[in-house]
């Protein structure tokens, strides 16, 4: 069959859709470009928030009316976490979760056998393993995801995510190192290490993210390695010490912050201070030259006040990210947050987002005009829609270069460039020679 692959949420997603592409392809059915071109569609869900939950139902009846002969597939982070309401999607002729992924591709040749419907969503039980897989590419990307971490423990208290992907589990550094080796001998210079919290790599093995890192930027062909998002409360001064003697981890850290409040950070159940959070940028800068730290932060949390804001708003400031991504609070049904007192009213919500927004773009200008003048070596991508060439730098600053004198791709190559000027959210360079 043809299959059109749609991805709501995270890298981790990315990764897994990309793995079940793999899985489907191996059994004789085609990935397709176009949806038209499509006999069925794989929906890999997410359910951080209910407005994601709107999305992916108003998709799947759009796709159910326009292609009413296709079969649906529906897998991920909804049906896990909220399997009754998804098996009342009845536009999707299977259901699954988040587990057994390699179970699919029977799942629709049962389906596509007698019509029947079927729903097939697996409880998480404890000490459940990390299930293999392991991607050999990417489509017109020239960095390479590698899940290593799945699963939480910490039930932050506006989360939904540890029912969705159960608890901490890590992939062996032996099935790492064998994947990224793959990927390297596919031609891939750049990988970037993701999970659900990935900070918490090798609880179960007695290990630490450090240790991946240091297997990863050992693997020939490999010339830079990049985390995904992290969380703060199991860094370590010595974890940051062991990243720092790998030249080839870059020095860009998005390290979740959600308040720099921290009567919300208790109210989150955030296991980590304000002061803690600043403790470890503080050793990231130190020990990581031109190091870019980049965040998420949430506004209107049940109970912020406006002194809580305005507290975390200035703490914000003063760490000056390189980006920082502001959303609102979503009452997320199931967590403990959506029963709290004190909600806030969606027009304050606004108001506070926008605030913050408004404040961390600033730092992000000055951020960005703190890399003028420098030279660095920038790994190229496809040129963007405006036709000039773009690629990032090892502090992920994205780049632009005129296409003028340039006539042969750049894609997949690193070249050092000197940065010389700003163009709104990335920077513009000059070549000025190639790297080894």
């Amino acid at each position: 069959m043809n299959i059109y692959y749609i991805t709501f949420g995270c890298k981790v997603n990315l990764y897994e859709t990309e793995n079940m592409k793999q899985r489907f392809s191996e059994r004789g059915h085609s990935a397709v470009p176009s949806e038209t071109e499509a006999d069925a569609f794989l929906i890999n869900s997410c359910t951080v928030t209910e407005g994601s939950d709107k999305k992916l139902k108003k998709e799947i009846r759009r796709l159910k009316r326009s292609y009413p002969e296709a079969v649906i597939i529906l897998t991920g982070c909804f049906p896990q976490a909220f399997a009754d309401k998804a098996a009342e999607l009845y536009e999707a002729d299977i259901v699954a979760g988040t587990k057994d992924r390699a179970d699919l591709p029977d799942l629709l040749s049962r389906f596509l056998a007698d019509r029947q419907r079927i729903v097939n969503v697996r409880s998480y039980q404890r000490n459940e393993a990390f299930e293999s897989m392991a991607n050999t590419g990417y489509d017109n990307n020239t960095r390479a995801f590698v899940k290593i971490q799945d699963g939480c423990n910490m039930f932050c208290s506006y989360c939904i995510i540890p029912y969705s992907r159960g608890g901490f589990r890590s992939k062996p550094l032996g099935d790492i190192v064998s994947e990224v080796t793959a990927l390297a001998a596919a031609g891939y210079r750049e990988v970037v290490l993701t999970g659900i919290n990935l900070s918490f790599y090798g609880v179960d093995f007695s290990l630490r993210l450090a240790d991946a890192v240091e297997a990863v930027c050992g693997v020939e062909g490999i010339e830079r390695v990049r985390l995904g998002s992290i969380e703060p409360e199991v860094i370590s001064a010595e974890d940051v010490k062991r990243f720092a003697v790998q030249k080839k981890l870059c020095p860009q850290f998005h390290l979740s912050l959600q308040s720099g409040c921290d009567k919300t950070l208790k109210a989150m159940n955030r296991r980590y201070s304000s002061a803690d959070y600043e403790n470890i940028v503080n050793l990231l800068r130190t020990n990581f030259e031109n190091c870019s730290v980049t965040t998420d932060i949430m506004v209107g949390f049940p109970g912020e006040t406006d002194e809580d804001f305005s507290t975390s708003l200035k703490f914000a400031e003063k760490i000056g990210f390189a980006k920082a991504h502001i959303f609102q609070y979503s009452r997320r049904k199931g967590t403990p947050a959506a029963e709290m007192e004190g909600q806030v009213p969606e027009a304050v919500k606004r108001s506070r987002a926008a605030k913050m927004a408004e404040a961390m773009e600033k730092r992000r200008e000055a951020f960005l005009q703190s890399q003028v003048g420098t030279v660095a070596p920038v790994l190229f991508e496809r040129e963007k829609s405006d036709g000039f060439p773009h690629g990032y730098t090892p502090n992920y600053t994205q780049v632009k270069i005129s296409k003028k004198n340039h006539n042969i791709s750049l894609r997949n190559r690193i070249f050092y460039v000197k940065i010389i000027g700003l163009d709104k959210d990335r920077c513009l360079g000059e070549i000025l020679y190639e790297g080894e």
